[in-house]
């Protein structure tokens, strides 16, 4: 006896299937009259890099007339000065100018696997993803620093003694306290494209066997709890950002597996 579903992918665009099959193989849509570079990234995919790069580039050059987006756009305490909601969203755009790497590595993972997600989801499912994933590591860095931050909140003396050199205000000191990338987004992708085709293998630099797509996301995550726990001193990455983003990716993935059965749609 077969059982109908509808399968919804590439820009929810619907076609029927009958399961149980032995077996489906999703294939990258393309465009056929134009094969060029640019034209074989998704809308979403493209333009989510574009503005990583664009506001990158604007945060080299606007410093030199006096406008720091890192203090108008990256991620601050809500008890700091500099502080504001909008900055949930803006800081995902927003990279390390001191070297390329961050900016590089981060839209280079959205490109690698950020198409893929587009190509089966459609562009308003990845967006949401994104934004989501993006979102979650924000609050998720914010209760961290709640956490670290909390003898400071909490305490009734306004002024901060700063490493015995100088006295700042609460608020300004909070100012200190910054996180800015889109990692978390990207890391809520990685996960992502491991629950969705957890048996692809990925080819690592510097290991020469493949990886599954599943054991990767298993490992990576570890290593960032590991890391984010150890707090070995010197290290300014945001662990536990990274891991928000899987957190949120793994409910929304659930979230929307579940909803999509319940209609009659096959999820992939």
């Amino acid at each position: 006896m077969f059982k109908s579903y509808d399968l919804v992918a590439f820009d929810e665009k619907t076609v029927k299937i009958y399961l149980p099959l032995p077996k489906i193989t999703l294939k990258y849509s393309m465009d056929q009259h134009n094969s060029g570079f640019l034209s074989s990234i998704p809308p979403i995919t493209k333009n989510l890099i574009i503005i990583n790069l664009l506001v990158w580039v604007a945060s080299l050059v606007l410093p030199k007339v006096g406008i720091d987006l890192v203090e108008l756009l990256g991620l601050h305490f809500p008890g700091a000065t500099d502080f504001g909601l909008w900055q949930l969203v803006t800081y995902m755009f927003m990279h390390d100018t001191h070297s390329i790497s961050h900016v590089f590595f981060n839209m280079f993972a959205v490109y690698m696997f950020g198409r893929v997600l587009e190509n089966v989801w459609g562009p308003k499912r990845f967006l949401t993803f994104y934004l989501v994933t993006g979102i979650g590591a924000g609050l998720v860095q914010e209760l961290v620093w709640f956490f670290d931050l909390r003898d400071v909140i909490f305490s009734s003396q306004d002024m901060i003694n700063l490493n015995g050199t100088r006295l700042l205000a609460k608020g300004e000191f909070l100012n200190l306290f910054v996180t800015i990338g889109a990692s978390g987004a990207v890391f809520g992708i990685l996960l992502a494209f491991g629950m969705l085709f957890p048996n692809v293998p990925l080819y690592l630099m510097f290991i020469p066997i493949p990886i599954k797509a599943k054991w990767f996301v298993v490992g990576y995550g570890l290593i960032e709890l590991f890391l984010g726990v150890s707090n070995f001193g010197g290290d300014t990455v945001a662990h536990f950002a990274h891991l928000g983003g899987m957190l949120f990716g793994f409910f929304m993935i659930r979230y929307w597996k579940k909803k999509d059965a319940k209609n009659g749609r096959y999820f992939y």
